[in-house]
């Protein structure tokens, strides 16, 4: 009886998993850097779908410091999708009691 039920959740789950996929797939972050003067939107993919950067910072002698905030406006809107995408999963999860910090798909 019981492994009855784990297969009914498995396969729920499992229907879960792909519109999570889906969903997660559309979703968009947009980190930022230099107090706004770069921004990167990224897709639920990790995916860099846009660029804007100041017209302030164009400048050939601070090359290095863009490049700078370009790294650290991308890593802002990846962490954003990574914890999107943990949120989504801990609640996808809660209702099949698993023991916290246990990870799917196995």
């Amino acid at each position: 009886m019981d492994m009855m039920k784990m297969m009914k959740k498995a396969k729920e789950m499992q229907a879960k998993m792909a519109q999570m996929q889906e969903e997660v797939a559309e979703m968009e972050a947009t980190g930022v850097a230099g107090g706004d003067l770069v921004k990167v939107t990224l897709t639920g993919k990790g995916e860099m779908k846009s660029l804007a950067i100041d017209p302030s910072l164009i400048n050939a002698d601070d090359a290095e410091i863009l490049e700078d905030l370009i790294i650290a406006a991308h890593n802002d809107a990846k962490g954003k999708v990574e914890t999107a995408m943990q949120d989504k999963m801990q609640d996808m999860t809660g209702d099949l009691g698993l023991p916290a910090g246990m990870k799917l798909p196995f």
